[in-house]
């Protein structure tokens, strides 16, 4: 009896040798997958998704700014440093966008000892820049390319080319991602051409917080007004809030719109002055949380662009 115990203990013993060296395969399988892909780090979430939509499983994304957070003033936390110093990669919009008030984003790639078009890369290559029209800021560029997504389809190529050259092995995988992708965009962008012609000239004034429009509008024909310009100047100031309201009361608009990741009790005051409603909320620096409606940047431009029209069309 006691042969039998100690036979079954040594049978035990070995078995769970042979467990925990299988668990240490598995694990070192898991990481080395991991270390097959690129690492990228992408300074807010729709560059994050849009190279999502390219590299699919062959990369592993980090995204800087969360979502729904403002990425004009942003203070990157210990683990974008972490993540930003381990990447392969890391894209940024440009356009004066991370690189304004403060610098975060510079001080990072400083940080992280990393090289402008090595290292880090910018996806708005090739934008057409259109410039901020406010008094002595009439120099700086305005960086919300994104929302026309002909200048989408620039980023997307952008990234593509950048995967390609630090991924040579899966350039067939990514081209092939890239042209459906692109596809699908090129698709919303002409429907939506052609369908912004039908809303009447004199409620063609697109209402909102800050003027991140100014791309978008050039796109699809239609004017842009705002409370103030960009997120980092003051706002709301009682200048701002009685140019805005003089030029609705001039117009025939019907809606006005409030972006998700702005405070929203100045346009909240401007309904109340003019009587007009806040037809919904609509999208600028970043999608919705995972699972909501506006989740990817094509889901974002399919809700803004129906949004807006139904509302410039009460």
């Amino acid at each position: 009896m006691k042969k039998f115990k100690i036979v079954l203990v040594s049978l035990v013993s070995v078995l769970g040798i042979f467990a925990l060296a299988a668990c240490g395969k598995g694990e070192e399988a898991k990481k080395e997958d991991k270390n097959e892909k690129l690492q990228v780090v992408a300074t807010n979430s729709i560059l994050a998704d849009m190279t999502e939509q390219v590299g699919k499983d062959k990369v592993d994304i980090h995204s800087i700014v969360p979502r729904g957070t403002d990425p004009h003033e942003f203070e990157p936390l210990p683990e974008d440093i972490a993540k930003a110093t381990d990447a392969d990669v890391i894209f940024y919009n440009g356009l004066n966008l991370e690189t304004g008030g403060d610098g975060w984003f510079m001080k990072l790639m400083k940080t992280s000892k990393k090289e402008e078009n090595k290292d880090y890369f910018v996806t708005s290559k090739d934008v057409k820049p259109m410039y901020l029209t406010s008094k002595g800021q009439e120099s700086e560029q305005d960086p919300h390319a994104w929302l026309s997504l002909e200048n989408g389809i620039k980023y997307v190529e952008n990234i593509k080319d950048v995967l390609v050259e630090k991924d040579e092995k899966n350039k067939d995988f990514y081209e092939k991602n890239a042209e459906s992708y692109i596809s699908e965009l090129e698709k919303l962008h002409k429907d939506n051409v052609e369908r912004y012609k039908e809303i009447p000239k004199d409620k063609n004034l697109l209402v909102t917080s800050e003027g991140a429009f100014k791309y978008f509008s050039d796109a699809y024909g239609i004017q842009a007004a705002y409370i103030w310009e960009i997120n980092t100047e003051s706002q709301g100031t009682p200048e701002q809030m009685s140019q805005i309201i003089d030029k609705i009361k001039k117009s025939n608009v019907s809606s006005l719109f409030v972006e998700q990741s702005v405070d929203p009790r100045s346009m909240e005051s401007v309904s109340r002055e003019t009587k007009l409603p806040i037809y919904d909320t609509i999208f600028t620096d970043s999608l919705a949380k995972e699972g909501e409606k506006g989740d990817t940047y094509l889901t974002m431009m399919t809700w803004n662009l129906d949004k807006i029209h139904d509302g410039l069309m009460k």
